[in-house]
């Protein structure tokens, strides 16, 4: 039973760690000050941590992909017939629907700073599928010629070698410009500690939340050291598993001591506090939006998520956007890529209005351009955007007052079926 024991021990807190187990492509860590070893995997198990990679990935993956060509008169057309958007907002393998693979590849990227694809391509060259690759599964290879490679290895322990052209690479912030630096492996001492309190307080709470279990104040002596082992666990047995919580009895005038809760002990929700802001601290993720809502207010909160946009996702977006140009796209397409941003940035039914009526009256947005942002069908005559009559160009100013055919400003009669229009839209 001590075997059989010590091995279901041994197998709980490890991964599996058979012959095509992910176990032996991990790499190897090293116990952080607190004694806590600290990987990817192992920092999942913080909620903060996995709560601020699930909403990186999630934002990332729900962003709409678009793929447009650059008009000579400044305007974008969008480009769906091209094999690129094929592949990127349709189908990127047999396995996986776009949401699903972009939200993985922005899950290594923020746990390992580093994600991969093979890339298989058709014989004219254009590439049919993105496979995508765990990385811990790969590494690259310097070669004496000053170019790089890459080694997998599959779940079988088969290593096969790659050409940096088979390979599709995005880097997070690097230092060499080869290979992006894990924030986990970065920020190990700062969760290394995360996870240790995470244990101390488990181990706390399964004490009946006692520090230790007290101390027995005897008057007299044991006879030898032996007796005294002897009592002592035959009392750990009377009040440990089974009996946990039963009626103590003491003998021979023995007292029963109980430690409290020291102020060091107190402070153990505030350190856990501190954590979570940390951890928001190292993937740029609000606190606010992890559900630690201590410094947040009705006058911030909003402000805070534009900046989430702004300063989190805008530069992520940027990285994906500029790795597919330069590493999948050919140099002579003149394509760009985007991701849209148009359903993060919108605000309620009053603002949306706002800017609707704004738009339409100023006669740089038509009504059904207003109707399609607002997921309706456009409508016949409604293309044509409206001419703000109180307003005209600088260099016709003089000759209207000079001719005195200046445009009078707009009466109320045609402002009102705009409004009742927008009204009536935004409802």
């Amino acid at each position: 039973m001590g075997m059989f024991s010590f091995l279901s021990r041994w197998m709980a807190s490890s991964d599996d760690r058979s012959p095509g187990g992910d176990f032996w492509f991990e790499p190897v860590t090293m116990r952080t000050s607190s004694g806590m070893r600290v990987s990817a995997d192992n920092a999942m198990r913080l909620a903060a941590v996995y709560a601020s990679v699930r909403i990186l990935a999630e934002t990332m993956a729900s962003l709409p992909f678009v793929l447009y060509r650059q008009r000579s008169d400044g305007g974008k057309d969008r480009v769906t017939d091209h094999w690129l958007y094929r592949v990127l907002a349709k189908r990127p393998n047999p396995y996986q629907n776009p949401y699903e693979w972009r939200e993985m590849l922005q899950g290594h990227l923020a746990l390992r700073g580093n994600a991969y694809n093979r890339i298989v391509a058709n014989r004219r060259g254009e590439i049919v599928e993105l496979m995508p690759i765990h990385p811990d599964r790969i590494r690259m290879e310097l070669t004496p010629s000053g170019d790089y490679r890459y080694r997998v290895t599959d779940r079988l322990g088969v290593e096969a070698i790659l050409p940096r052209g088979e390979i599709w690479h995005l880097r997070g912030l690097s230092s060499d410009g080869l290979m992006g630096m894990s924030p986990i492996d970065l920020a190990r001492e700062s969760l290394g500690m995360a996870l240790a309190a995470q244990d101390y307080g488990a181990r706390f709470f399964a004490n009946d939340a006692k520090p230790t279990g007290g101390w027995i104040e005897f008057p007299g002596s044991f006879k030898d050291s032996e007796a005294k082992k002897v009592f002592r666990e035959s009392y750990q047995a009377a009040q440990s598993g089974a009996n946990r919580g039963k009626v103590l009895v003491l003998e021979n005038g023995m007292k029963f001591h109980e430690v409290g809760v020291t102020n060091r002990d107190a402070q153990f929700l505030e350190l856990r506090k501190f954590q979570i802001t940390d951890i928001a601290r190292l993937f740029r993720v609000p606190p606010h939006m992890i559900a630690d809502l201590d410094r947040a207010t009705f006058s911030n909160i909003e402000q805070q998520s534009l900046e989430f946009v702004m300063h989190t996702m805008t530069p992520w977006t940027e990285r994906w956007e500029a790795s597919i140009e330069s590493e999948l796209l050919l140099d002579g397409d003149d394509l760009e890529v985007e991701f849209d941003f148009a359903n993060l940035m919108r605000g309620d039914a009053a603002s949306r209005s706002s800017y609707y009526q704004s738009g339409i009256q100023n006669g740089w947005l038509t009504r059904n351009e207003a109707r399609i942002a607002e997921n309706l069908n456009p409508l016949d005559g409604l293309d044509e955007p409206l001419r703000p009559l109180n307003m005209v160009e600088e260099g016709t100013a003089e000759d209207l007052e000079g001719d005195g055919k200046q445009d009078e400003p707009p009466t109320q009669e045609v402002a009102e079926p705009i409004d009742e229009w927008l009204m009536e839209l935004t409802r």
